[in-house]
């Protein structure tokens, strides 16, 4: 799902570009944040709580709450709700607090 208009919001979309997530490839658009493309695929959960594991979503979308941690391109604990999306990049749920490979 995503906004396609908004009364007084203007959106510039990048040219369309394919990545994977947890293996499966989706699509999005050039420069929009990656949660925001996570969520227009119908991913819901970016991470889970450290103690209790529970699910977590898309919340802050300013980088402050840590609730969208994910490994990108091999890099663990990047905050997908502020990393614009590129082509080909390869994203994946990140459990705990990340592994450096």
């Amino acid at each position: 799902m995503r906004i396609e208009k908004h009364p007084i919001l203007t959106f510039e979309r990048g040219r369309e570009v394919e990545f994977t997530f947890n293996g499966k490839k989706m699509k999005g658009f050039e420069g929009e944040p990656i949660a925001a493309a996570l969520h227009a695929n119908g991913v819901r959960v970016l991470s889970h709580s450290k103690k209790l594991h529970r699910p977590r979503g898309f919340y802050c979308a300013i980088g402050n709450c840590s609730s969208c941690l994910m490994t990108v391109n091999g890099e663990p604990n990047v905050r997908v709700c502020v990393e614009k999306l590129k082509e080909g990049m390869v994203i994946e749920t990140q459990e705990g607090r990340g592994d450096l490979k």
